[in-house]
């Protein structure tokens, strides 16, 4: 699988454990910033993931910034995406099997390193249950059309 990856300057050294993590899982990790930890604004960083991800040029995406929560604001802007912000087993797992989540958004300073290993790779082991939870996103999806249309 190809996910992006990104963070503002509070996320880079996650950034580079969950890069890492995805490579040992056997994914593709596209690194989309930013390199160093100087001061940025996570919109521009949580915009580059989204629309990779809206544009179909990966499959999933990952934004960490400070807790979580600016990113997954910034990225479900973006037409067909579902970003989630995720802090424990369960709300990775749910992302996924229910709401078809394609961008999780995790915190650098809320979560420890081991946890924020176990949702990564819970999130991306899951897959999406479909049946009546097809519905609802069916639904997601009409509403978008109808505020861009």
């Amino acid at each position: 699988m190809k996910v992006a990856v990104a963070s503002d300057h509070r996320g880079v050294r996650v950034k580079g454990q969950i890069l890492s993590q995805l490579a040992d899982l056997g994914h593709e990790g596209v690194d989309c910033g930013p390199e160093d930890t100087d001061s940025v604004d996570y919109p521009e960083y949580a915009a580059k993931v989204a629309r990779a991800v809206s544009a179909g040029e990966v499959e999933r995406g990952i934004l960490i910034c400070g807790t979580g929560m600016g990113m997954c604001i910034a990225a479900n802007k973006f037409p067909r995406v579902r970003a989630v912000s995720c802090h424990d087993d369960v709300t990775a797992e749910m992302s996924r099997r229910h709401n078809n989540a394609n961008v999780m958004c995790l915190s650098a300073d809320l979560l420890g390193e081991r946890l924020l290993g176990r949702i990564v790779e819970i999130w991306l082991r899951t897959d999406f249950e479909g049946g009546r939870h097809q519905r609802r996103i069916e639904k997601i999806e009409e509403m978008e059309a109808d505020l861009s249309a």
